[in-house]
Order: structure tokens, then C-alpha cells, then sequence
């Protein structure tokens, strides 16, 4: 008679079992009897094994993590909908005028279908909606040619509608370029858009063609918005990743608080820096820590402090040396209270000019110190590269301490890259870097991006030039 083979019961094979997931009833009972010390060794086993899974699944981007892996959020800090008690409450503004009226009335109750007796209450609700058939106006232009004695040859007047040998108005090239450009939308996303709801069938090439043509009016615009922001007193810069033709390239991101410029250059360095700062630049330069802003030749500049405040985090999570703890809770304690002095109802630097020259001298300490440890040291030696360049907006108080506003104005464009997949060659980024910057600038500026493009190339088609580039709008006006 033959029996079961029994599973092995020795600390080794229990062990991997259990790591396995594979550990039987018999295994698990076996255990104690293999004595404390094995009880013991297998916890620790166990143990390390799940610290070793919860620190991969920290390294792991929230993105690669599968929804049942991560975490639920802390009820007792999700905020209540709407404002504060007390704060006046934001809501869409009801619309200035009303289209059509209906009146709605019930012939019976609808509960148990007896008769009403009429009152006098009403009320009233407002619905804006947008109508189902909405389809395209044609409009077939009879054009007169006459002859000019005077000049001897035939003339005829310009049509305002269109570009001159187009068969999309104005309105529909802008529409489907902001879709595109301005917010992200594929070439064909943007097809379905005009030929779904708006009845308007179109073709990629069609559409291509007159953004093209729309870049090539607006190119002063661009060039305006690039002027502009050499005069500007703070300028923001960032970059991000971009593929032209399936090259590496870098799109540049250089903003203020009404107007942006993007740029679509092969390098990520001093060429590209220098094809936009064609002189010195006499204002505030914001950015991040990247090497090739300091070719750039400006009065002053500020680092963005949240990108070092990141890096200590990040740091802290791999260091625990008494000497880097010391450091970076030095730091930490350092940028915070610049960050809280600026945030100072009453700030001026006048006032508080001790104060910051206290800040002043507690940066240098830090930075002049020797370190044995190799995360300080480095941090240390970026102190005093950009020593004067940590709390310049104490001096200035138009100046951030972060370079957050470029890199909320990019991050537009990294959508558009994971939706549209950059560019196919050098024309189509030159027109994605235009219509980019014209459509994000008229936006910042608080402008229709489409009907203001639209009235302005009515006016190129009749005069040969276009309007001036509308400056912010007024609130309420």
C-alpha cells in the first residue's frame, strides 16, 4: 500500500513556500516544531520581503500602478464642495439675453390624474442648450471684373470672408485650429468635431493646408509676442521634450502672466537660448536649475525653490545620515521662511531688510560649510553656484520664488504631444510653434481666441496687414 508523499517540512522549503504563496496547512503546523529560532527567522524572512514590495511599489509612477494597488483617500481631509462659510459662492453668470420662452403646464395631476385647481405660482428655469441642426452657411460670391483705363488692366474687388483662393471661411480655419493647437485635439478628432455636430465635412490635408496658410498671416503676430517678451520685467522659461520627424527636438516655453511664446528648436542648450535672447535681457529670468540658462546674459535671476524643496524630499527618502538630516532640515527651514517672509501682508523690502539680510547670511553658511556626506556637499556646491539667485524675489516683489506659471503654460503642450504625436517635419513645427503661442497668448489675455483671429484675418485679406495684437482685455469690459 502506497501513501501520499508528505511535503517537505524543513525551514528552507516552508520559507520559499510562504514567499511563494504556496504554503500549505501541513507546512504552516510544521513549523513550530522546527524550534523558536526557525519561528523567528521565518518572520524576519517575511518581513523583509514585504518591505522590499512596498518599497518598489513607492518607486513605482502612480500611473504603472494597477487602481487596486493604490491606496483610497484619507476621508478626513477631502475638502467640502463649494466656497468657505462666509466666501462669496462662483457660479456661471446667467446669460444676458433669452431666445425663446415656453410656458409648461399640467392638464391633470400627475399622481393620481384628478383635476387642478389653477394657481397664480410660477417659477422659472433657464436651459441653454445648443441647437441639433446646425449646419454650415455657403455663400456664393459673384465677383465683378472691370476694366481700368487708367491702369490698363482688369480689377476686382478682395472677399474678406476667406483667404484668397480658400473654401473654409475665417471662422472655420480658426475653430479647428484652436481645437487643434490650442487645445490638443488629433487632425482627425478635430474632423469628426466640424463633421459630426457642425455638418462640415473637411479633409486632414484641407485642414493642414489652411493652418498653414493662417500661420503664414499671423507669423507677425508671433513675432510680436516674442518682442514683447524680451521688454517684459519677469520672464518665466522651461522646456520639455519634442519629436520632429522622429528627431529629438525641445519645445521652449518662455511666459509672462499675459502673453507666452513657444519655440521648437533641434538643441536644448545655448543655440536655442540664443536664437531667442538676441541681447540682453534686462529683466528677471525665472527657471529651474538647468545648466544652459546661465549663458543667458540677464539683470537678475530667479531659481525656482519647490524644484530644491522636491530634491531635499527626494533625498531624505534614501539618506538618513545624521549629517544630511542636520543639512537638509537647515535648508528646508531656510527656503520656508523666505517663502512665508514674502507672503507677509505688510512685506516690503525696506521694511524687513534685516530679516533678509539674516536669510542672506544663513544661505552662505551653508553653502561655504564642509561636508562628508556626498548628497550635502553637492547640494552645497549648487548653493553657492546660485547663491544670489535663491531670494531675489525679496528684492523684487513682482518676482515669484517658483517658476510654476512656465511650467503650467507647457504643460498644455505635453498634452498636445501624447495627443497629436509632435511633428512630421520642420514647416509643421514652425505653424505648431505660431499658432501654439498666438492661441495660448490671446487666451492668457482673456480674448476669443477664434473670433479674434477671425477679425483679424478679415482685415489682413483687405489691407495686406493685420491688426496690432489685442493687449489684455479689461475685466467686464
Amino acid at each position: 500500500m502506497t501513501t501520499a508523499a508528505q511535503p517537505t517540512c524543513d525551514l528552507p522549503t516552508i520559507l520559499a513556500a510562504a514567499l511563494a504563496g504556496t504554503l500549505t496547512e501541513a507546512q504552516a503546523a510544521a513549523l513550530p516544531a522546527l524550534g523558536p529560532e526557525a519561528v523567528v527567522a521565518f518572520a524576519m524572512a517575511v518581513a523583509a520581503h514585504m518591505a522590499a514590495r512596498a518599497s518598489a511599489a513607492a518607486s513605482t509612477p502612480s500611473g504603472m500602478k494597477p487602481v487596486y494597488e493604490k491606496a483610497s483617500a484619507d476621508k478626513r481631509r477631502r475638502r467640502t464642495p463649494g466656497a468657505k462659510p462666509g466666501h462669496q459662492g462662483s457660479r456661471r453668470k446667467p446669460p444676458v439675453t433669452i431666445d425663446h420662452e415656453v410656458e409648461h403646464r399640467l392638464d391633470a395631476c400627475p399622481c393620481c390624474g384628478g383635476g387642478l385647481q389653477r394657481c397664480n405660482g410660477t417659477r422659472t428655469r433657464l436651459i441653454e442648450d445648443i441647437p441639433v441642426d446646425i449646419k454650415p452657411e455657403v455663400t456664393e460670391h459673384t465677383i465683378h471684373r472691370d476694366y481700368c483705363p487708367k491702369c490698363k488692366k482688369h480689377v476686382e474687388p478682395k472677399v474678406p470672408d476667406a483667404m484668397p483662393g480658400a473654401t473654409l471661411g475665417h471662422h472655420a480655419v480658426a475653430l479647428s485650429g484652436f481645437f487643434h493647437y490650442g487645445l490638443g485635439v488629433s487632425i482627425g478628432q478635430a474632423r469628426d468635431l466640424l463633421g459630426g455636430h457642425l455638418q462640415m465635412d473637411v479633409t486632414a490635408g484641407g485642414l493642414v493646408s489652411a493652418w498653414q496658410r493662417m500661420a503664414g498671416a499671423l507669423a507677425p503676430w508671433y513675432e510680436q509676442i516674442h518682442r514683447q517678451l524680451l521688454d517684459t520685467a519677469c520672464l518665466h522659461a522651461d522646456e520639455t521634450g519634442w519629436r520632429v520627424d522622429g528627431t529629438t527636438h525641445w519645445l521652449w516655453c518662455f511666459c509672462d502672466r499675459n502673453t507666452c511664446f513657444y519655440m521648437i528648436d533641434r538643441s536644448r542648450g545655448g543655440p536655442a537660448l540664443k536664437r531667442f535672447f538676441d541681447e540682453a535681457f534686462e529683466g528677471t529670468l525665472v527657471t529651474d536649475f538647468w545648466a544652459a540658462y546661465d549663458a543667458v546674459i540677464a539683470d537678475d535671476r530667479q531659481v525656482c525653490l519647490p524644484h530644491l524643496l522636491r530634491e531635499l524630499v527626494k533625498v531624505d527618502e534614501r539618506n538618513t545620515t545624521p549629517e544630511w538630516v542636520a543639512f537638509s532640515k537647515k535648508l528646508k527651514r531656510l527656503l520656508r521662511d523666505g517663502i512665508r517672509l514674502r507672503k507677509r501682508a505688510d512685506f516690503t523690502p525696506e521694511k524687513y531688510r534685516s530679516r533678509i539680510d539674516l536669510i542672506d547670511r544663513r544661505l552662505a553658511a551653508l553653502a561655504t560649510a564642509t561636508y562628508d556626506d556626498p548628497d550635502a556637499a553637492r547640494l552645497a556646491k549648487r548653493l553657492g553656484r546660485f547663491q544670489e539667485y535663491y531670494f531675489t524675489f525679496l528684492e523684487k516683489p513682482l518676482v515669484p520664488p517658483d517658476n510654476n506659471h512656465a511650467e503650467r503654460q507647457i504643460r498644455p503642450a505635453v498634452i498636445q504631444r501624447k495627443n497629436i504625436l509632435c511633428n512630421r517635419s520642420a514647416e509643421g513645427a514652425e505653424v505648431q510653434a505660431v499658432l501654439m503661442s498666438v492661441f495660448r497668448t490671446l487666451k492668457l489675455r482673456g480674448h476669443d481666441p477664434t473670433r479674434t483671429i477671425a477679425a483679424a484675418l478679415r482685415e489682413f485679406v483687405m489691407t495686406g496687414k493685420l491688426p496690432p495684437l489685442p493687449g489684455p482685455a479689461v475685466a467686464g469690459g
